[in-house]
């Protein structure tokens, strides 16, 4: 079994805020991340794919499918947007790198079947250079 990884980056901004809540425990839970103005972030994003290389190419997967996919259906969507209010398939969910790594999995993973053999392994989002997501589906 080979793991093969493509990065790409995004700009976003975004803020954690829980409606239900009040104003004083969004600010208590998600301290600046709650800023009533947003704020940004220079986002990474890796996506690894796993199986065994074609007998005629090599590849697990043409890491140029790989990265038109991650553009088109996910770059293209995310970069210099709002999570929170610009971003379709972030409606109405918390705008969080956990829950984004979830939702752009479930764009991916199909398309990545349909267009190879390899399988979807591990969705990673770099939030800032210390912080991340590993999301394994």
């Amino acid at each position: 079994m080979i793991f093969v990884s493509r990065k790409e980056h995004f700009n976003a901004a975004h803020k954690l805020f829980n409606p239900k809540w009040t104003k004083e425990k969004n600010d208590s839970v998600f301290g600046p991340c709650a800023n009533e103005y947003w704020h940004g972030h220079n986002f990474e994003i890796i996506v690894t794919v796993k199986g065994n290389p074609d007998p005629d190419t090599g590849f697990v997967i043409d890491l140029k499918v790989l990265s038109r996919l991650m553009r088109k259906f996910v770059i293209e969507e995310l970069d210099h947007k709002n999570l929170n209010i610009d971003v379709p398939f972030m409606k109405d969910k918390m705008a969080s790198t956990e829950v984004l790594s979830i939702e752009v999995w479930k764009i991916l993973e199909p398309l990545i079947t349909q267009n190879s053999n390899a399988k979807l392994h591990c969705v990673c989002i770099y939030e800032t250079p210390r912080n991340y997501v590993e999301y394994f589906g």
